[in-house]
């Protein structure tokens, strides 16, 4: 009676070990899935990371036009480059390369 016992507590634990790796390998947040996330976690860092960059960029670009990094020199430049304006007094020159010119 006692090895019955022993076989049917030696089954259900069979069948609980049994159970546990199937939920392991095929249930929910499974190896193949845990290994899908942790593909996506890592492409979304590095994501992140390329927007943080940008922002880092953005934000420098936002102080110098702000004038607080070079006194007001970006807005200069970007008037300059963007409009074509001067200051009073100054004389523009616009250079030509003759070569570019041509190559077109």
């Amino acid at each position: 009676m006692q090895k019955r016992h022993l076989a049917i507590i030696a089954l259900i634990l069979l069948g609980v070990l049994a159970w546990l790796q199937y939920q392991l390998w095929f249930g929910v947040g499974n190896r193949q899935e845990a290994a899908a996330l942790a593909v996506q976690l890592e492409a979304q860092q590095e994501k992140n990371q390329r927007l943080q960059q940008r922002n880092d960029a953005l934000a420098a670009e936002v102080d110098d036009l702000k004038g607080l990094t070079s006194g007001g020199a970006a807005i200069e430049e970007r008037a300059r480059d963007e409009f074509g304006l001067i200051k009073p007094g100054e004389v523009f020159y616009r250079v030509v390369d003759e070569q570019a010119g041509q190559g077109q």
